[in-house]
Order: structure tokens, then C-alpha cells, then sequence
């Protein structure tokens, strides 16, 4: 798919840019897999604000989404191709043998009518999904997992990908798109391909209002701001920081400190990180 551009009826739509969905199925979401979530507008039980600049959006239904893929041995066969408010990804609905129907993610070069299926013996093609231990080394992958069973976690938005670089002993070793380099075991299921909507990285939202609608509030400078409401704020005219670093409104570093510790226990299984430290 492309980018559609507007005319310049404004100065917004002069610059907005969107992904062509054209190609898209124009059908009502599966009844049976959507569900409503709850929206609390950043804000906890108490009202109070806890997460800034969210609030608003439009009504949107949720589509529950199989990630772990493990109807083995059913051929399923791609019904639509369909937008997804939730996800940068496209979601493809799946019809299985069996009468049941699912939603994956929907990886690029996958049409309506296409065949799909899971487990140990299904072939390396598009959409397919397979334990790492049964992918070639050289193969590009999404919907990665990181504990057997428990559904695919990495590489599930528009236009990412995971290529499986190596085998050693019972560990794969996948390299990620941001270069870090990663083990994950063999047991582990992934599938074939990668996640469609690449184009999505050229948008531009063009104006305010498309912000709005994603549930984005706007968002005021620090040193916009009175002393009293943040530590850039106040002085004369356009004056500088005034402090060692850039901060954040509550006085902790905003730039190049870290701000939590590393206590993931899956962080024992990075080979190379993405970031040289």
C-alpha cells in the first residue's frame, strides 16, 4: 500500500499524510471477537491525573487478537484483511476447518483466500506459524515469544521483523531490527513474515485534530510554564534551563540518566544490546 496526500484546501491538510487503505476490507469487525475497554483518560481511581496530555478519542471497539497461534493441524483460510484502531499492525480474520475464527496480525504479502497454518509440520511460507526449532536460519519472523506458550510478544507492529540469525544448542539467536542481538528457545513459536503497514512510518498527522482523535491532549513547554508548575519555568523573556540538566516537572533528570534498574530476568539472554554502554 501507499501514502495518500490530500489537496491544500488548509494549511493542515496541505500537509497531512496518510497510508492508503483502499485495499482494505470495508467490513463490520467479528461480532464474537470484540470486546470494549474501559478508558480512564489517564486518570486513577481517584480522578487524580496520573498520566499527562491523554484524554478524549474517538469510540473504538477492541479485537481480541490470537498471539499464541496453536491451532496445529487446522488449515485456516484469510476472510478480510482489516484496520485495527488499537495497533499500528493490520489484523487478517482467520476462518479455520474447524468452524472457529480468530484474528492474527496480519504479515505483508498476505491476501484474502490465502491458506494459513500452525504446529511443528506446517511449511515455511507467509503467515504460517512454527516452533524456532523448525525455521531455517535466514528467516525473517514476527509475533516472536519469549516463554513457549505464552503468546507472541516481540516484533508485533506495522512493518517490524525478526530474523533468525543462528542456532546454539537449544536457543535461537534472532537479531532485532534496533541491532540487539538476542536468545530466545527453540520451543518457542514465531511466525513467517513480516508484519505489514510498513508505509505507516511516512504518515503525517498534518494537523491538531488528527492528535486528538488518538486521545492526545496537547502538550505545554516547560519553560512556557511559571516556576511554580515546572523547573524550567520563569525569567525574563526566553531564558535558559537554569539548572545542571533538563528536568522533568517533578526535578528528576530528563536526558541521559537512567531512571529504573535493569531487574528483567530475560535480560540474561541478550547476546549483544542495542545500545553501546
Amino acid at each position: 500500500m501507499a501514502t495518500k496526500n490530500y489537496k491544500p484546501t488548509s494549511a493542515g491538510r496541505r500537509s497531512r499524510q496518510v497510508v492508503d487503505t483502499s485495499q482494505l476490507s470495508k467490513v463490520r469487525p467479528e461480532k464474537s471477537l470484540t470486546t470494549t475497554l474501559s478508558r480512564n483518560s489517564g486518570r486513577n481511581n481517584s480522578g487524580k491525573i496520573t498520566v499527562r496530555h491523554r484524554s478524549g478519542g474517538v469510540k473504538r471497539l477492541y479485537r481480541v487478537v490470537d498471539y499464541r497461534r496453536n491451532k496445529d493441524g487446522i488449515v485456516g483460510t484469510v476472510m478480510t484483511v482489516e484496520y485495527d484502531p488499537y495497533r499500528t499492525s493490520y489484523l487478517a480474520l482467520i476462518s479455520y476447518m474447524d468452524g472457529s475464527k480468530a484474528y492474527i496480525i496480519a504479515p505483508d504479502k498476505l491476501s484474502i483466500g490465502d491458506k494459513i497454518s500452525s504446529g511443528p509440520d506446517a511449511d515455511i511460507r507467509i503467515g504460517n506459524a512454527l516452533p524456532l526449532g523448525k525455521i531455517p536460519v535466514g528467516t525473517v519472523i514476527h509475533n516472536v515469544e519469549l516463554v513457549a506458550g505464552k503468546g507472541g510478544q516481540m516484533a508485533r507492529a506495522a512493518g517490524s521483523y525478526v530474523t533468525l540469525v543462528a542456532k546454539a544448542g537449544e536457543y535461537a539467536i534472532l537479531k532485532l531490527p534496533s541491532g540487539e542481538v538476542r536468545q530466545i528457545n527453540l520451543q518457542c513459536r514465531a511466525t513467517v513474515g513480516q508484519v505489514g503497514n510498513s508505509e505507516r512510518r511516512n504518515r503525517s498527522l498534518g494537523k491538531a485534530g488528527a492528535s486528538r482523535w488518538l486521545g492526545r491532549r496537547p502538550q505545554v513547554r516547560g519553560a512556557a510554564m511559571n516556576p511554580c508548575d515546572h523547573p524550567h519555568g520563569g525569567g525574563e523573556g526566553k531564558s535558559p534551563v537554569g539548572r545542571y540538566a533538563p528536568m522533568t516537572p517533578w526535578g528528576k533528570p530528563a536526558l541521559g540518566m537512567k531512571t529504573r534498574k535493569d531487574r528483567k530476568t530475560s535480560s540474561r539472554f541478550i547476546v549483544t544490546r542495542r545500545k553501546k554502554s
